[in-house]
């Protein structure tokens, strides 16, 4: 995996339609956490506010969604449909990005880390 320094030279990284979806899942974030700070972490992008709040990645056929555990567990009857694990959902490129369901799990992510918009 290539590193990043910046959540937009990993977006430049992927083709022009990823590039969107990945883009509009930026904004999507930012709209639910306008305070958060955007950086690197683990090697992906990352929403830090106080502690880190989601994580998300671009890969070759699917967008990385890592909300942490409890993220996956609370929502785990809506994420049901895409592939899952303990910290991640995968959203692949075929099929659009559940933009309700990806505000729901960001706005549970702020109410369990007891941070207002």
């Amino acid at each position: 995996m290539e590193k990043f320094t910046t959540i937009d030279e990993h977006i430049a990284h992927f083709p022009a339609d990823v590039q969107e979806k990945l883009q509009i899942l930026r904004k999507t974030i930012l709209e639910c956490a306008p305070n958060a700070i955007e950086k690197i972490a683990y090697g992906i992008p990352t929403f830090y506010l106080k502690k880190n709040l989601v994580h998300f990645a671009g890969y070759k056929n699917h967008i990385g969604f890592y909300p942490g555990a409890s993220g996956i567990a609370n929502f785990q009857n809506e994420i049901s449909e895409y592939k899952n694990s303990k910290g991640a959902v995968q959203f692949p490129h075929d099929k659009p990005l559940p933009i309700d369901l990806i505000k729901k799990i960001v706005e549970f992510k702020m109410k369990e880390n007891n941070l207002q918009k």
